[in-house]
């Protein structure tokens, strides 16, 4: 049986004046000459020292004082990652105040949302197009914003692309140094440092409120775990994912005051250049990265030639049954340690020189990733630790790593984090990462806290070491006319396996039977294509009754069957005319599917499951 709480020792102390921008200070004026970031400059990449680093985030400060930023004052950031994001991040803590960041990909109704309810007084963003969006916005002379009488607080934007850092550098250029020392100084644990929004699937998005503590455990918690050794001077990062996600921003900042070196790149579709460029020691990724690294890998192979593909999916196998033998007593035999030596200068070598070649390991969160892929990844020798948490937990409160590592569970709690399963099977957590209230909205504060308890709406298990599962979401389960309950996320996690397929959702709330909506991936789709002499053209919609075709997509979808009770297995399916997107407001910008959307813009096609 499953234990029902699992707590794991802080391991360290904070006192009330320790945060991460006083340990910056810290670390850059200890060690003012190693190097932080590398950054784009003149058509070149040049190297940010930290002793620089520390001068531009005091420069960047002086100017947000000088434009009338107060302590607890709130400044929204919406750009892609880049070096000034991090900049301006760290400055607006020295200024005193707390950082709310906005997705680049926002629409205007979310954007509009964010700064009227959080209040921002001043806005960074990244491009012309950033900034028109939130010019309705701006206040004029006579303090009215143009958009609908928005009751918005914004004053001042200021441009990345359009010299917004220099900018606002040269206006605090006569406050002194004193004031913004004061404001550093006067930090404490429990004040505002930033409003990050909830991305959310469903409803309007909550600001979950981050204290300095709750960043500074975070971190500490990080460096002090063991997924943490990878971070110090001399190390390398390319950091991609967007920062205003939580899990990115955290390990960003514990990477920064470390003393590691990072880059930035916000352009996905190119990410293998700059991996390569780099040679980074880590990679933090959402699951789709490191799917889209092994099908790259597969989908080479498998245009090169009938034998490439054959030799792929063998040195895959090889590498899974390794790592599935390194968690038995006995442990990989003889035979399987040779074949893993041939495969590795025949195909491993290729996968990890893509990335750069120089990876340790890697770290995932923000969805299930399946176990076949965290064991190919294992077996090749670039394991991918999978950790767990939320926006109201300061990012990570559950991850394995080299000395605990159990694939198919999200890890056991980091220092100072306290897991427990309530009598519904949700997962709780306590600790001092843990938020305690969401901006003006005590509702909502209440609904989410069980004595003390955050609620996380997973339903999951903690076993006898500590480890814990995701089982489901409470609020996507299923229930079928017939009373059945059903957790539609490790099915779809299973048919998503197969590289034909892009995206799977199961249906069936309140029907007679389970039914799944498939999406197709576009590269594999061309391939598919090609391999069956069928024009590049023909649209997906006609393809969809294609009898080879369906055959595929049932064979994934058998194998998600053969998991699950005969009341629980997919009856019927329906191949969508196009993929699911971010840009359609499908997806989130961390890949999870807008459930309720989609359920809506595809209504018909559920509804054709289940005509007669």
């Amino acid at each position: 049986m499953p234990s029902k709480s699992y707590s794991t020792e802080l391991g360290f102390s904070l006192s009330d004046t320790d945060n991460c921008m006083r340990r910056l200070v810290d670390l850059c004026t200890e060690k003012p000459h190693i190097v932080l970031f590398s950054r784009p400059r003149n058509y070149e990449w040049v190297n940010v020292t930290a002793g620089e680093f520390l001068q531009e985030v005091y420069d960047v400060a002086k100017g947000l004082i000088a434009a009338g930023v107060e302590p607890g004052d709130r400044v929204a950031i919406l750009s892609n990652t880049r070096y000034e994001w991090q900049l301006v991040d760290f400055a607006v803590w020295a200024a005193g105040a707390a950082s709310v960041p906005v997705y680049p990909t926002s629409s205007l109704h979310q954007i509009q949302w964010i700064l009227e309810d959080s209040g921002a007084k001043i806005a960074f963003t990244e491009t012309r197009d950033h900034t028109q969006l939130m010019g309705p916005f701006l206040r004029d002379e006579h303090g009215k914003a143009q958009f609908h009488d928005s009751p918005s607080q914004l004053q001042r934007i200021y441009e990345f692309n359009s010299a917004g850092v220099e900018t606002i550098k040269f206006e605090g250029r006569d406050v002194p140094q004193a004031r913004v020392d004061e404001r550093v100084a006067a930090i404490r644990q429990d004040h505002l440092a930033s409003i990050v929004y909830t991305s959310g699937t469903t409803g309007r998005p909550k600001g979950v409120e981050i204290t300095h503590g709750n960043w500074a455990y975070q971190a500490w918690a990080l460096l002090e775990n063991e997924i943490g050794k990878v971070s110090y001077p001399g190390q390398r990062m390319v950091t991609f994912l967007p920062l205003a996600h939580v899990l990115q921003r955290a390990v960003a900042i514990a990477w920064t005051i470390s003393g590691a070196m990072q880059t930035h790149w916000s352009d996905t579709s190119t990410l293998t250049v700059e991996l390569q460029r780099v040679r980074p020691h880590l990679v933090l990724g959402v699951p789709r990265v490191f799917e889209k690294v092994r099908d790259g890998a597969y989908n080479k192979a498998a245009d090169g030639s009938a034998v490439g593909k054959r030799m792929f999916l063998e040195a895959e196998k090889a590498a899974i049954e390794y790592s599935k033998a390194l968690d038995t007593p006995e442990g990989p035999s003889r035979v399987q340690k040779a074949k893993l030596k041939i495969f590795d200068k025949l195909v491993y070598s290729k996968i990890k020189e893509a990335i750069g070649g120089s990876v340790w390991y890697g770290i995932t969160g923000g969805s299930a990733m399946s176990t076949d892929l965290s064991h190919f990844f294992r077996g090749m020798g670039v394991p991918i630790y999978e950790g767990y948490g939320l926006t109201e937990t300061a990012a990570a409160c559950c991850v394995n790593n080299k000395h605990s590592h159990k694939i198919g569970t999200v890890g056991q709690p980091v220092n100072g984090y306290s897991v427990r399963i309530n009598d519904d099977g949700e997962i709780e957590f306590k600790g001092p990462g843990v938020f305690t209230k969401y901006w003006g909205n005590p509702e909502a504060t209440e609904e989410a806290f069980d004595d003390g308890w955050f609620n996380t709406g997973d339903l999951g298990e903690v076993d006898e070491d500590g480890f814990v599962s995701i089982t489901g979401r409470k609020k996507d389960l299923i229930v079928t006319a017939g009373g059945k309950n059903v957790s539609p996320g490790p099915m779809e996690e299973i048919i998503r396996q197969d590289p034909l397929i892009s995206n799977a959702l199961v249906v069936g709330d309140g029907k007679p039977f389970i039914g799944v909506l498939v999406t197709l991936d576009e590269e594999e789709l061309k391939r598919w294509k090609a391999n069956r002499n069928i024009p590049a053209n023909r649209k997906t919609s006609e393809l969809a009754q294609d009898p080879a075709l369906r055959a595929e997509v049932q064979d994934a979808i058998n194998m998600a069957n053969a998991t699950v009770s005969r009341a629980e297995a997919i009856k019927k399916f329906r191949i969508l005319d196009r993929d699911l997107s971010e840009q359609n407001d499908e997806m989130t910008p961390t890949m999870k599917v807008k459930r309720n959307v989609v359920f809506q813009r595809f209504q018909e096609d559920i509804d054709k499951l289940y005509q007669r």
